[in-house]
């Protein structure tokens, strides 16, 4: 592995920046910026973890990470307190300005640090869709937006032609943050270095212009666009809008300002030098006219029973009334895409299980529950740990409880005699974690 810059990278490079050139270098011989996104979803996980960092000025949830700090192998990351995200990755989203009640999609999505970040400003309003093509992401993606308590996503893995069939101008807001040469990752991945070159750069831009294309595609009249890379690339950057808006005249670039960020013509690249993240480019494209965004429902999916709905209150009365059946799951999710041929990995709220004559509830529902007032066992850090473990722990509840850590939920417990045996996810757990 290389700890070199390519030499033709230097020399565009080098055209673009022109007397700015050492001050980018001497930027890239530094370590790689790195931040931290709280949860506004789980706003318990800021008091549980209290930070004393310095602010991300375009990201009202972001802070800077000093070196050193490994908040990853937390409980608090484990629970969703946070997301670890390079500051830079935070713009584009921030650029698109989700809002509650809208439909969005997230085209490229896993593995879900942007997803999770529209989630949060949809306050679980509205319909957000993600999607990653490649299937084992889309399973890390799915984990995510679970992790984080985003309840109005679903999460698909498909082509985005095949998305464009489904959901023509289907959408108020799309996001494509396109797969790239990766040019604003070589100061944190230096491996990066070694696999880029001119021809797969260009081989980016061929590819990111048919993303972009069926992106556009699926955006109502009036909506709009937001086109990010994680590149310095012209070709795959500026180029590409250029050519868009040539070969697209209902579409134009809007200007955007954020604190410490300004879009001027559309347009913005992050250089680590300038401002305090990795690469990262995102252009504003907002399509002329004015239409509601249309998309069917799926009236294939079975909408949950009496029966079904009836024992879920009786366990739980808090908890959000189901309404669809997947195979022996009760959801949660008001508005209902049209799916049928599309692989799905997840939709809504997964609220309970049926197992027989009795229901458990699904990990998912677990954050929610907390906040609506089921009964919770409050646990401290190192009886956590043991819960997190697999472990059963002490408590004086009875019946159905959410678990929890200086407020924040954990998973399920079920209390009997002084004991909560243990209904965490067996696959959740990870070795390394910290109180």
């Amino acid at each position: 592995m290389s700890n070199q810059l390519p030499e033709a990278f230097l020399d565009r490079v080098r055209k673009q920046l022109g007397d700015e050139l050492p001050a980018f270098l001497s930027a890239m011989a530094e370590e790689a910026v790195r931040g931290i996104r709280y949860n506004p979803l789980k706003p318990e996980g800021k008091t549980a973890c209290p930070n004393g960092r310095e602010p991300i000025p375009w990201e009202e949830n972001g802070y800077y990470l000093a070196g050193g700090e490994t908040p990853g192998i937390t409980i608090w990351h484990e629970a969703g307190a946070f997301y670890l995200q390079d500051p830079a990755a935070m713009i584009p989203v921030n650029v698109l300005k989700p809002q509650p009640g809208e439909r969005i999609l997230d085209l490229c999505a896993a593995p879900g640090g942007k997803s999770t970040q529209i989630g949060a400003a949809m306050r679980g309003e509205g319909l957000l869709i993600c999607n990653e093509p490649v299937p084992k992401r889309a399973m890390i993606l799915s984990r995510n937006l679970e992790r984080m308590g985003v309840a109005n996503a679903a999460v698909v893995c498909a082509m985005p032609e095949m998305l464009v069939k489904k959901w023509p101008e289907g959408f108020d807001a799309v996001l494509a943050d396109v797969p790239c040469s990766g040019e604003g990752m070589f100061r944190r991945e230096p491996a990066a270095r070694d696999e880029w070159s001119p021809e797969q750069a260009e081989g980016c831009a061929e590819r990111q212009r048919g993303i972009l294309e069926a992106a556009a595609r699926m955006v109502r009249p009036g909506g709009r666009l937001v086109y990010s890379t994680c590149t310095f690339n012209p070709a795959e950057n500026e180029e590409n809008i250029r050519w868009f808006i040539r070969n697209n005249p209902e579409w134009r670039t809007e200007a955007f300002a954020l604190p410490g960020i300004s879009g001027a013509d559309g347009m913005f690249t992050c250089w680590p030098h300038r401002t305090g993240g990795e690469g990262q480019f995102a252009a504003l494209l907002r399509r002329d006219g004015d239409r509601t965004a249309y998309m069917e429902t799926d009236a294939s999916v079975p909408k949950a029973g009496k029966q079904e709905i009836r024992m879920l209150r009786d366990m739980l009365p808090e908890l959000p009334e189901a309404t669809h059946m997947i195979g022996n799951t009760l959801v949660y999710m008001p508005e209902f895409p049209d799916v049928k041929g599309i692989k799905v990995y997840r939709l809504g709220m997964h609220l309970a299980e049926i197992k027989g004559k009795h229901m458990v509830p699904d990990h998912a529902a677990a954050y929610y529950a907390c906040q609506v007032g089921v009964q919770h066992t409050e646990l401290l850090p190192d009886a956590a740990l043991k819960y997190m473990a697999g472990e059963q722990v002490e408590g004086n509840e009875n019946g159905w409880t959410v678990v929890c850590c200086k407020g924040m939920p954990l998973g399920w417990g079920k209390g009997s005699s002084g004991v909560v045996k243990n209904h965490y996810p067996k696959g959740l757990w990870n070795g390394r974690l910290m109180a």
